[in-house]
């Protein structure tokens, strides 16, 4: 078998459908397994999902084991020549995984693979590649030296900013939310870390994969979307708390025999616990002092059958849509619409909208997640999968994300 996907799922039964729909048609073409570790979600994942995505091996824990340990769980049952350890709240493009494999075959000395990542509004996610932590890179991130050189391989090495973001590099550490490897790097390095219950991880297994000699690479050439603020809470001090005590911990593992780098990482680590709680505290009385729940208005990139369809959606939705109307796909649509995605320009100009709904079915993942790249700043995206019982998306890293489904 060429590929086993496993994703482990935790209260995000609409984000992990609209994921699902995209790896099955991701891996339409390649010999494939999917499992889905669920680790005791309270909001009827099972119930939703299960009957649904028949093919699919769910697994049902009866308590939140972690991150790590979930992953784990299923490595003996995955045969896989590769493993692709993936986020529910991701969305992945047709072409994507077959990108990856072929990357692997072609590169041989590429042990595990990360890809270029968009969060729900099409920004460049950073966090695609990094460089491992030291104290020298935690300073220049938490003091904003790293934002103001966003470039500079000596201030902004935090996310190795001096290699381009469109292209293939390798690479010291790769984001747990889509990590490929090959079937006998995880098996030589044992997995993850299972003392890490979420966050730090990825860093951890990056570091060991490097210790065993072998070699960590930012993929380019595929874009995945990562709606970032439905799986990290940044906005939490829970968050705050748990993203520390990680750090301290791969610290403590990997650093300690080095002490001046030991306690010099452990300073910069309680000083950046503080600063971001602080900062946590700022950023909620803005948010308080602030009103952005409001309506938007919305344009749905559909044919008129699945136009009429999410219309009946979107009643569900809160704040209620704006919809303004549709754009058509097809350059040959002979129905109603306010643009054409060729267009599309325009239709925003001139209808003032802020707020797209990607239809997968006539339109791809692909050239979805190409649009949201192409209009990141402009617009706010939803996405909505063939078939699929809801709409989601995410414009706030901070913030949980959006979601419709009928209650």
């Amino acid at each position: 078998m060429d590929l086993s996907v496993i994703i482990v799922n935790y209260n995000v039964k609409y984000f992990l459908e609209q994921c699902l729909y995209s790896v099955l048609k991701a891996c339409e073409h390649i010999d494939a397994e999917i499992f889905v570790v669920d680790n005791n979600s309270t909001d009827g994942s099972k119930a939703y999902l299960e009957n649904n995505f028949p093919g699919i091996h769910f697994k049902w824990e009866q308590k939140n084991q972690g991150f790590a340990r979930a992953n784990n769980s299923v490595l003996a049952e995955a045969s896989g020549d590769h493993i692709l350890f993936l986020n529910p709240d991701t969305i992945v493009p047709e072409d994507c995984l077959i990108k990856c494999i072929s990357f692997f075959k072609n590169n041989l000395h590429c042990a595990a693979l990360g890809v270029h990542m968009l969060d729900g509004s099409g920004k460049y996610l950073k966090e695609s590649k990094r460089s491992f932590p030291s104290p020298l890179t935690s300073f220049f991130k938490m003091t904003g030296f790293a934002a103001l050189f966003p470039s500079s391989k000596f201030f902004s090495r935090y996310y190795a900013g001096h290699l381009p973001e469109n292209q293939n590099n390798e690479v010291d550490v790769l984001a747990g939310a889509f990590m490929m490897l090959g079937k006998k790097v995880i098996e030589q390095v044992k997995g993850f870390d299972e003392d890490f219950f979420m966050y730090g991880e990825d860093i951890d297994l990056s570091y060991r994969i490097q210790q065993a000699g072998l070699k960590n690479y930012y993929f380019a050439e595929t874009s995945i979307i990562h709606f970032k603020g439905e799986s990290t809470q940044k906005n939490s001090y829970s968050y705050i708390r748990t993203f520390y005590d990680a750090m301290q911990l791969f610290i403590e593992k990997h650093y300690k025999n080095r002490k001046a780098v030991y306690l010099s990482m452990i300073i910069a680590i309680a000083i950046s616990r503080f600063i971001a709680s602080a900062g946590l505290f700022l950023k909620r009385l803005a948010s308080n002092a602030s009103n952005s729940n409001r309506s938007l208005n919305t344009a749905v990139m559909a044919g008129q059958q699945v136009f009429d369809s999410i219309l009946h959606l979107a009643r569900y939705s809160k704040p209620p849509l704006i919809i303004k109307g549709r754009i058509a796909i097809s350059e040959n649509d002979a129905g109603a619409f306010i643009g054409k995605e060729s267009n599309l320009d325009e239709a925003i100009k001139k209808h003032q909208l802020e707020q797209i709904i990607f239809c997968e079915g006539e339109i791809s993942f692909k050239k979805s997640i190409e649009l949201a790249g192409r209009f990141t700043g402009k617009l706010d995206f939803l996405f909505h999968a063939n078939n699929s019982n809801s709409i989601v998306g995410s414009n706030n890293k901070n913030k949980k994300g959006i979601f419709i489904a009928k209650p």
